[in-house]
């Protein structure tokens, strides 16, 4: 049996980037760059103003910096989009908006309210942006400099840089097509909810959380059905996944006498590469290729394939798609109550995460910890971390959390 570090790594040793592909510039977002990204221009062009107000000379607002008012002839306005007529001379100055090119001869602008807003003579009467308010041309990047490296997530603010370079497509990673299995003869999808009613079946939940977790994700969740508990039944929908870039099961994979996914796709030709994990809830982990293909097959148990999904399918599918950065930030906290462990393997524990006004972080469980309790997932932002040799905890101390969410990072109020 692995150990959750062990497993994680053989899975991630055998999936691979997803090949490449070239798409306009405003569907590009979320995505993964595939290639380095250098500017094919000068940004910005030339000098602009960062303030409305007048472009003047410093050596002709000498006096003011000395407290005395001084009157200079206003020659032009420059908007922005607009280029200055020609320099500035000696005691001359032109009214500028933000990001009108600044006219030569001129070293400072003057904010408007720093004046009295004249259009023919303008009185300078504060000198605070002497030398001022300028963005220089090339401030933001030159052309040829590295805008983004491959690997980068393009993000808002670089959507923004690559337009203002003129770069309207890129090249980015693949997004991984997930096929997803769940079995079960006890399962229904919620269009048959009149046998839940009637007490006969239960709706397969996996088929939902685990396309919405994949979605989430950044994969294609592709939901092929609910297998029955029947080898012919589990070799159709294994069989129906050919050309997937991941085959996600939930169920079957454990030791029960109609547990048949292992054995089907062995006779399918797919190569196991393990089973079973040291952790709890989602230990009857399984992983292996059909064709090359990756597969994973999780429990049944509704809380533990979407903590299995967390650790272990998350991460390949950040890799697919080109991510570096692949896991979940894990956070030190202080834990608000006891905690217990009966197996000696590394649980993980739903869990709310809080943070104190003295900015340490608190966990509390979120309710019943059975793989089926699903509404206790519902509560959690964190899966809270108990080794196998920590099988007591104490209130008041530390384990590590692994956040699932940025809640933590958002209010209700603007505070600064």
């Amino acid at each position: 049996m692995l150990s959750v570090a062990e497993a994680s790594e053989r899975i991630l040793a055998e999936v691979k980037a997803l090949p490449p592909e070239t798409l306009p510039l405003r569907q590009a977002l979320g995505r993964v760059l595939a290639e380095d990204v250098t500017a094919t221009v000068t940004m910005p062009p030339w000098s602009n103003s960062s303030m409305d107000g007048y472009a003047v000379r410093s050596a002709d607002i000498t006096p003011v910096m000395s407290g005395e008012p001084v009157k200079l002839r206003v020659i032009a306005t420059i908007a922005a989009g607009e280029f200055a007529p020609r320099a500035l001379k000696r005691g001359e100055a032109m009214r500028i908006m933000t990001g009108a090119p600044i006219p030569g001869g001129a070293d400072s602008v003057i904010r408007k309210e720093d004046t009295d807003g004249g259009s023919e003579k303008v009185e300078i009467r504060e000198a605070r942006d002497v030398w001022k308010n300028i963005r220089g041309a090339g401030e933001d990047y030159q052309s040829g400099d590295l805008l983004a490296k491959r690997g980068a997530p393009v993000k808002p603010a670089l959507l923004g840089v690559l337009a203002s370079s003129g770069i309207a497509t890129v090249q980015v990673f693949g997004r991984p097509r997930v096929a997803i299995i769940s079995s079960g003869n006890e399962l229904v999808d919620i269009d048959d909810f009149d046998e839940v009613i009637a007490a006969r079946r239960i709706v397969s939940t996996n088929s939902y959380t685990l396309e919405a977790l994949t979605r989430v994700s950044g994969g294609i969740p592709e939901d092929l059905g609910i297998a029955s508990d029947t080898r012919a039944s589990l070799k159709k929908k294994l069989e129906s996944a050919a050309g997937y870039d991941l085959i996600l099961t939930s169920a079957g994979v454990s030791v029960g006498d109609l547990d048949h996914t292992r054995d089907v796709f062995a006779r399918l030709g797919g190569k196991q590469k393990f089973w079973k994990v040291k952790m709890r809830p989602g230990a009857p982990l399984a992983f292996g290729l059909l064709n090359g293909v990756p597969w994973l097959g999780l429990s049944g148990n509704p809380v533990s394939a979407m903590v299995s999904f967390e650790l272990f399918v998350r991460p390949a599918l950040r890799k697919m798609q080109g991510h570096t950065n692949l896991f979940h930030r894990a956070l030190t906290v202080t834990v608000e109550e006891e905690i217990k462990i009966a197996a000696k393997l590394t649980h993980f524990l739903r869990a709310f995460v809080t943070r104190r006004e003295d900015g340490t972080l608190t966990a509390r469980l979120t309710g019943h910890q059975s793989s089926g309790a699903l509404t206790s997932m519902v509560k959690a932002n964190a899966l809270l971390i108990v080794p196998g040799t920590h099988q007591k905890v104490a209130k008041g101390g530390q384990l590590h959390a692994l956040m699932l969410d940025h809640s933590l990072e958002e209010t209700s109020a603007f505070s600064l």
